[in-house]
């Protein structure tokens, strides 16, 4: 009455009672398929869809995940990417140069590091009035200036574009006159464009005046030719600008293709950071409209002046024309 038999059955006493009595299997475990008893799959899939080798099975969708690359196999490609970058930037959109000098007090400072736009050149666009432009030096303007023996970081920084380079002589001024301009200096000023007087006491360095009493340039009167543009610093008293070579090959002009772009950003040091807008004088009425003006040429005045004396003349034989076929 104790014991209870589990799998036996009546009837077969002879061949059933030496048989091992086999574990009922729960029918409600769906996690582990029938067929053997370790918990494995026959086809070799454990429960949690992974193959005796760790690896994903055949119906999972989701790929192994990769190792990531450790940094220090990255680096090299980043700095690469940052090189390519820095001299697509210096080339094409933005390049930085340091102040040498203090002829563009207190606008500028010695040391000041300013962004120049270079894109704006690309698509046509030309310096205007009022602009602090840097440009190449158009005909031995710094001769005699001393000349730097970089190292070679600063050397790399400047063909990466983060210092200027040491080969390059460039320049950097305000532009002042652009072409068909005539810009005039008479004593100490105001300095006129056009016969419209500047009112240059925003920019001008304080104690200066706009013009300089000297027989070196300082007293001048000049017509900007086409495809030019007259600069000046605005330390008007410390600074060799378009005055003070106007013996050189271009009059003292600076042919617009010398220019490099234009200064838009003071970047450093950091408490000097700030823009460089073009001062309201600039935009007075009628600066733009003299302009115009003083920069129609003779040829064309005698071309506009000599189509009604054509039509005239084609009506007169015309008539004449008429008269004698009659």
């Amino acid at each position: 009455m104790g014991d209870v038999a589990v799998g036996a059955r009546s009837g077969q006493d002879g061949e059933d009672r030496g048989r091992p009595v086999e574990a009922a299997v729960p029918a409600a475990d769906s996690a582990v398929t029938p067929g053997n008893d370790s918990g494995v799959p026959d086809d070799g899939m454990t429960a949690d869809g992974r193959n005796g080798s760790g690896g994903l099975g055949p119906g999972d969708p989701t790929p192994a995940a990769k190792k990531p690359r450790s940094f220090w196999k990255e680096l090299p490609i980043l700095i690469g990417i940052a090189l390519v970058l820095a001299l697509l930037i210096k080339t094409f959109l933005v390049q930085a140069f340091s102040i040498p000098s203090d002829s563009m007090q207190n606008t500028l400072q010695q040391g000041d590091r300013v962004l120049v736009d270079k894109l704006t050149p690309w698509f046509g666009s030309e310096p205007e009035r009022g602009e602090v432009v840097v440009f190449h030096d158009p005909d031995n303007w710094l001769a005699g200036e001393p000349t730097t023996d970089p190292n070679a970081l600063q050397t790399f920084l400047s063909w990466i574009g983060l210092m200027p380079s040491a080969e390059e002589k460039d320049l950097i001024k305000r532009v002042v006159g652009v072409g068909g301009d005539t810009v005039e200096c008479k004593g100490t000023g105001p300095l006129t464009v056009n016969g419209k007087a500047l009112n240059e006491s925003s920019y001008v360095y304080p104690g200066n005046t706009p013009c300089s009493v000297d027989d070196q340039g300082g007293q001048f009167t000049v017509k900007v030719p086409e495809g030019f543009i007259w600069v000046m610093g605005d330390h008007r008293q410390n600074s060799r600008d378009s005055r003070y070579n106007q013996s050189d090959a271009n009059n003292g002009m600076v042919p617009v293709d010398k220019v490099v772009g234009r200064a838009i950003v003071k970047a450093w040091p950091i408490n000097r950071w700030g823009t460089l807008p073009v001062p309201d004088t600039f935009d007075q009425s009628g600066l733009n409209d003299q302009a115009a003006a003083a920069a129609t040429s003779p040829g064309a005045v005698a071309l506009v002046g000599a189509v009604p004396l054509v039509l005239v003349r084609r009506r007169r034989k015309s008539s004449e024309f008429r008269k004698v076929s009659e």
